[in-house]
């Protein structure tokens, strides 16, 4: 039997989540000046907002998959937080 790509979306990190959701969970976590200290890019530098965020990372790719990276860790390490604090 064949299965498809659903079938193995539930083990990445990135399923279910938009990109906003995405940038505003690593703002939240971070703040912007961090954010951008971490991606240097000029959409988390200069006039930061979700709104330009988005409509820079959904034309650059390079730039999302640094952003869904760090979304990545970030969660990685909270994870690890809360099953060592359980």
């Amino acid at each position: 039997m064949v299965t498809g790509m659903s079938d193995n979306q539930p083990k990445n990190p990135l399923h279910g989540k938009t990109l906003e959701a995405i940038v505003t969970s690593l703002v939240e976590h971070y703040g912007w000046e961090e954010l951008g200290k971490r991606i240097d890019i000029r959409c988390f530098t200069s006039d930061p907002s979700i709104k330009s965020s988005l409509k820079f990372l959904r034309k650059t790719d390079w730039a999302r998959l640094k952003v869904e990276n760090l979304y990545i860790e970030t969660q990685s390490s909270v994870w690890k937080k809360k099953a060592s604090s359980t």
